[in-house]
């Protein structure tokens, strides 16, 4: 037999040992750990395959074209004072996948970007003052794709602001000199006084430098137990899995942040990201409050349109007859 159809048939063998596991029971056995990197034990996608993407990017053929046409450059402009005056917890969606929490006197900023990623065309520039934004206490990274770490906009946020991340992204820091970071494993947790922030497992992966390859270092989902008694939901990039009903039991949860974009065409993006219906059957598993979607609006990264996403969510909501628990933007 083949080597790597040998791999590829113990991989799936791992990966269904691994299904009859719980969550916990998965992470307590580290066994999302492999000879010093990282596997995602819920999937045999061959992440970082560049055949599969050079077979996407010249001979997939395109179904939407006709509706970039459609897409606009809108600018981002946000008035921080009524956030800042707000009491208890307030969610603010800045750009792409990046989000801004308030809970109580704290502000939580999770996957930072605020300027354009240079083989991208940027459709939302921030138009407002960062020195307007609120002084962030905690950065939040959920992986190390560069449109999630972004060097540049951390930069901003300045060496000494306290950083969480899954584990890794040693090199990355080190060359930004942030020293004040919190490195988590799959249900490890940080407190600051009444809040919690716990990483979570998702169905997704991670590369920054394709000669190093995926997965040297983690990804994951946040839970944030607000001081403010809220619980927020930051899913962060992920594929479907079956697993969303466990992460729900953690707690009650307020608010889902699902990243919904990137997942067209469905051969080369379902291993990666949710689609709309996807999104809706995770948010219903995870017994949320609401549903807020991001990951969209600022670069095309797969091949639906950048404005897509919240009508596709919206038609996906009313199909269930709950869009009122969607947060419309």
């Amino acid at each position: 037999m083949h080597k790597h159809a040998m791999a590829t048939q113990q991989e799936n063998i791992e990966i269904s040992r691994i299904n009859r596991l719980g969550l916990k029971e998965l992470a307590k056995k580290k066994l999302h750990h492999r000879n010093g990197r990282f596997m995602n034990p819920f999937s045999s996608t061959e992440y970082g395959n560049l055949w599969r993407l050079l077979s996407w990017k010249l001979f997939s053929k395109n179904h939407f074209e006709s509706f970039y046409e459609d897409e606009n450059r809108t600018s981002v402009k946000i008035d921080w004072e009524p956030v800042k005056k707000h009491q208890g917890c307030a969610v603010t969606f800045v750009k792409h996948a990046c989000v801004m929490i308030k809970d109580l006197d704290h502000y939580l900023l999770v996957d930072p970007v605020f300027f354009d990623l240079f083989w991208y065309k940027d459709f939302t520039p921030l138009t407002f003052d960062l020195n307007n934004m609120p002084l962030t206490n905690h950065i939040l990274i959920t992986h190390g794709h560069y449109d999630h770490l972004d060097k540049p906009s951390l930069k901003v946020l300045g060496k000494d602001t306290h950083v969480i991340t899954p584990l890794g992204y040693d090199s990355v820091f080190h060359d930004l000199e942030m020293n004040n970071r919190t490195q988590l494993d799959w249900f490890d947790s940080y407190k600051d006084g009444k809040r919690e922030i716990i990483l979570l497992p998702c169905n997704h992966w991670t590369m920054r430098n394709p000669l190093i390859g995926p997965n040297d270092s983690l990804w994951g989902s946040y839970l944030i137990k607000g001081a403010s008694g809220y619980n927020i939901l930051v899913a962060g990039d992920a594929a479907y899995f079956d697993r969303y009903r466990e992460l729900g039991q953690e707690c009650a949860i307020d608010l889902a942040i699902f990243n919904l974009g990137a997942y067209e065409p469905r051969w080369f993006m379902a291993g990666s990201h949710l689609n709309p219906a996807e999104t809706v059957k995770a948010f219903l598993e995870v017994k949320a409050k609401y549903l807020l979607v991001v990951h969209w609006g600022s670069f095309r990264l797969g091949d639906e349109p950048v404005h897509f996403p919240p009508m596709e969510i919206k038609k996906e909501m009313e199909k269930q007859g709950i869009v009122d628990r969607l947060v419309h933007l």
